[in-house]
This record gives C-alpha cells, structure tokens and sequence, in this order.
C-alpha cells in the first residue's frame, strides 16, 4: 500500500532538469530497457520526458503492452501497483514510493469487506483510483469515463456500492437515477478544494470559456447547476476524465477554456492545443504526492533500480478480474 502521511514527505531534490539530465535520464533507460511513463499531473519536465504521457489506466494498458522489460511509472503509488497487476512479469518502479494518494487512501480492504457484510449481495463498483487490496476485494472497477456505463451494466435490482469518491459517486447516481447506489465518503483533497464560488466566479469573468471539470471536483455540481439556470450555455460545461480533456482540448471551438483540475494538466492541454488559452478554476489545486516525482527522484530510480513495487500473487489475480471486467465495459476511456 502507498506509504502513510505521517512519513516525511520531503522530495528529492538537487537535480536539475537541465541537457545532462535528460541524457543520462534516456540513456539508462536504453540500459535497463525500461519505458517511461509520466502521469497527465506530473510535473512538466517528467512529462517532457516521458515515453508516454496520459491517465492512469491508459499507462497501465501501455505498460502491459509494452516490449519492455521494466516500467517506471511516474505518477502516485496506486498507479504504480495497477501495472503491475496488468503486468505482473515486469519489473515496475515508482521514482518515489511515498507518492500516495488521498483518495485511494480513504478506503482500506478491512473497511471495504466491513461495508460489504453490511449489505451483502451488493456488486462492489471501485473507481481505478484505489489500492490493490481493495480492488481484490472489488466485483468491477470503473474509470471517470466508463463509470456510469458500469453502473448501468448491474441489473437494477441489485445493490451498488460505489467507492471510494463521493463527488463521482454523486456524478453516476445524478446520471443513472439509481437508488440502490451506496456512496463511500472519499474524496481527492485537491480536486474537493475546487469549489461551486471559484468556479462561478471565474465563470462570469470569462463568459465565452468553456467549462472543462473534473468528475471527482466539489465544483461539478455547481457547473451543471449553472448550466441548468442559463448562466453558463450548456454547451461549454463538459464534465470530463483527463484523458478525455485531452480530446475535447482538441476539438473545441472555444478560444479560452476554464479547467477544474490538478493544474499539471494545463501542461498537456497546452501542447494538445496550443492556439488555445487554458487556464485553472483554482491555481492551487496542485497535488503534493504527484510532485513527490522530482527530476532527482527519476534520476535516483534509474541509478538505483528504485522503487520496485510488488503485489502479492494472490491479490493481483483478484484485482485483475476487476480491472479487466472494467475494460469489457462501454468506454474504460481514462484512467482518471
């Protein structure tokens, strides 16, 4: 599991992102034949750097697909362990292991299975964004994108319990009208400190923007209701994974574009469309563990062979039935 926050979080530093870097960075990565995977919220220089930049879930679908013999995976550690369920004969490191995650954290596997005897014969729906313990204890994972398809797949007479995000939560039971859906309190602390007043008040200052939030935001609700009332026309409120920000960014009409995010994103937004002005709902929803990756801790991890992740056997077997049944499931689209 992803390292308690009582740890010294400090990051590793001392490094510059500068030409030699990059060259020893590239460099030991031919020699360890190793992919590099950078996290849509990391910092610019890893995701300048990277193989492949994106969600979550399409890392790790990158990672089980790649020829490569070691993953390393820069982003926080829930990511890290998702590819090694998707790929467990890779060797996969993290560039720091005390990268958590707030939201992942907000639920174990005692207090799932504690949950689950409460209401048995429920179908467990976890969003990717938890630990691989929970996802063991999980009859189908969802993405952002693909959540409410998952949740329309259950019969209806059938109990649902959504973990670990409330606001996603929220999100698929205002979209499937289900009464029967349990919602766990979690929450992401950076995309809950993006709220209804930020958004609203960014809103009317830039009327013509469109509106690009994030499902796991407190502001989500507050964008549909602004869209419902008129103040901000329908079409530019588009609740959206990351990934498919991404798409969207390149599709819009719009000169300017609001983005309820973790603020690493507007990096990929920018070079997707660059004749664009992306600016964040809130410039301080910035994620501390996503950082944790340093331009120093990547260094460290090629040099080193650090951090390996492990998943016990028994608990990527399980996981990875959740995981796949997610992929079978209308569009797994992000992994965020």
């Amino acid at each position: 599991m992803a390292a308690p926050i009582t740890e010294d979080l400090t990051p590793y530093s001392g490094v510059a992102p500068d030409a030699a870097w990059r060259d020893e960075v590239r460099g030991l990565a031919k020699e360890r034949d190793a992919v590099l995977l950078a996290h849509n919220y990391q910092l610019p220089e890893i995701q300048d750097i990277a193989d492949h930049t994106g969600d979550s879930l399409a890392l790790s679908r990158i990672a089980a697909a790649s020829d490569a013999a070691t993953i390393v995976f820069c982003g926080v550690h829930f990511m890290a362990e998702t590819a090694k369920i998707l790929a467990p004969e890779k060797t996969v490191l993290i560039p720091d292991e005390r990268a958590g995650c707030s939201l992942a954290d907000s639920i174990d596997a005692a207090q799932l299975r504690a949950w689950k005897a409460e209401h048995p014969g429920a179908v467990v729906v976890s969003y990717v964004n938890t630990t691989a313990e929970v996802k063991a204890e999980t009859d189908i994972c969802c993405t952002s994108s693909n959540a409410v398809d998952v949740v329309r797949s259950i019969p209806a007479d059938r109990e649902v319990l959504f973990l670990p995000d409330q606001f996603l939560g929220a999100h698929v039971k205002r979209e499937t009208g289900r009464d029967n859906l349990h919602i766990w309190a979690g929450e992401c602390h950076v995309h809950a400190g993006i709220n209804g007043p930020q958004l609203a008040e960014r809103a009317a200052a830039n009327p013509d923007a469109d509106l690009f939030i994030h499902p796991e935001c407190g502001c989500a609700t507050s964008a549909l209701y602004l869209a419902g009332e008129g103040i901000v026309p329908s079409e530019q409120v588009k609740i959206l994974s990351t990934g498919d920000m991404v798409t969207q960014a390149r599709a819009t009409k719009a000169k300017s574009v609001l983005v309820a995010t973790e603020i690493g994103m507007l990096h990929q937004l920018r070079r997707a469309a660059p004749e664009i002005e992306f600016n964040a709902v809130n410039d301080r929803a910035s994620c501390r563990y996503m950082k944790m990756i340093t331009p120093a801790a990547l260094l460290r991890s090629l040099r080193e062979n650090k951090d390996e992740v492990h998943v016990a056997a028994e608990t990527a077997a399980r996981a990875r039935g959740a995981v796949q049944r997610m992929i079978e499931i209308g569009k797994p689209g992000g992994g965020e």
